[in-house]
């Protein structure tokens, strides 16, 4: 059998995680079947173990490609030059963003389940977190030093920051209707005028 290229490799295993992304929407990611992933790819099942060995190799693969769609996030907005609190605010408002897509807010709320017995998911988000955290604080540090925030612990902010986004996920997994996201944007903003210098 011929290989495949590695560009065709990459596209096919996408279109296995987009697939996946689609149905953990519709059913949640435990009680999705490799069998509704491959019939939402329009693949065989022999495909699929291509390129994972077992469902819980997708699931590290969703954190995956969910941790890379905010590191960009992040890079983009590294790159601009708003000041150091509006990069907070608009990451901020990004991760509430989130929330609004229902495929996001299950694979957290599973992810967080998942953590609770496997270590090498914890150690992988752990990883993940400590990068964004450093990040943060960069911009945190570099706000108070413009003098628009008041001198505030940055790394006890950026935690903050990041528990919250993780945390309203979970809050909108439990209970959809108990929020909604345009007031927990306005809410975010009213918190960052707060903080201000």
């Amino acid at each position: 059998m011929p290989r495949l290229a590695d560009a065709t490799r990459i596209e096919r295993r996408q279109q296995l995680i987009e697939a996946a992304w689609r149905c953990v929407g519709d059913r949640g990611f435990q009680s999705l079947t490799v069998d509704d992933v491959c019939a939402e790819a329009g693949v065989s099942k022999g495909s699929f173990y291509v390129y994972f060995d077992q469902k819980q190799d997708l699931l590290l693969a969703l954190l995956d490609d969910e941790a890379a769609r905010i590191d960009e996030v992040m890079r983009d907005l590294e790159r601009t030059h708003l000041s150091g609190v509006e990069r907070l605010r608009r990451f901020a408002r990004s991760m509430a963003k989130l929330g609004e897509d229902p495929a996001r807010v299950q694979i957290r709320a599973d992810m967080w389940a998942e953590m609770s017995s496997n270590p090498e998911l914890r150690e992988r988000w752990a990883a993940v977190v400590r990068e964004r955290r450093a990040e943060l604080r960069s911009w945190i540090d570099e706000g108070e030093a413009s003098g628009e925030l008041a001198a505030i612990p940055a790394n006890a902010l950026a935690a903050i920051l990041l528990a919250l986004g993780d945390g309203l996920l979970l809050h909108a997994g439990l209970d959809p209707s108990g929020f909604r996201w345009v007031n927990v944007g306005k809410a975010l903003d009213a918190m960052f005028e707060g903080i201000g210098g």
